[in-house]
């Protein structure tokens, strides 16, 4: 149990310093918030847990194809927000866009011969 909290307050404890770089400089929290990090700890938790290279190899190759539906996301939030829409609207516009992308890519990659 101690190690569960260990892993959740290290991955919050990056979030939250993410987060407060962004409000001071938004460019460098950009940076940042683009890096893998959560991808990272996901793969060094896996292994740590596992031990098992080929499960963190299979993660990664999963990380790489749910980048595809993700994209969007990054491209229409600004977007929205910058047309007048408020920051909530255009979340949850988003949001449910991101959803509905990832549907589809659940449903189309294996038809493509793509396994996730």
């Amino acid at each position: 149990m101690l190690y569960l909290v260990i892993k959740a307050a290290l991955s919050g404890a990056i979030v939250a310093a993410v987060s407060e770089i962004a409000r001071r400089y938004p460019g460098w929290g950009g940076l940042l918030a683009s890096l893998p990090l959560t991808s990272l700890l996901a793969m060094i938790w896996l292994y740590r847990d596992s031990g098992d290279s080929e499960r963190v190899a299979a993660l990664s190759i999963g990380t790489i194809w749910f980048i595809v539906p993700s994209v969007p996301f990054f491209i229409a939030l600004p977007v929205l927000i910058r047309f007048g829409l408020g920051f909530w609207a255009s979340l949850a516009i988003c949001i449910a866009g991101t959803l509905i992308l990832y549907a589809a890519w659940f449903w189309a990659a294996p038809r493509l011969g793509i396994k996730l």
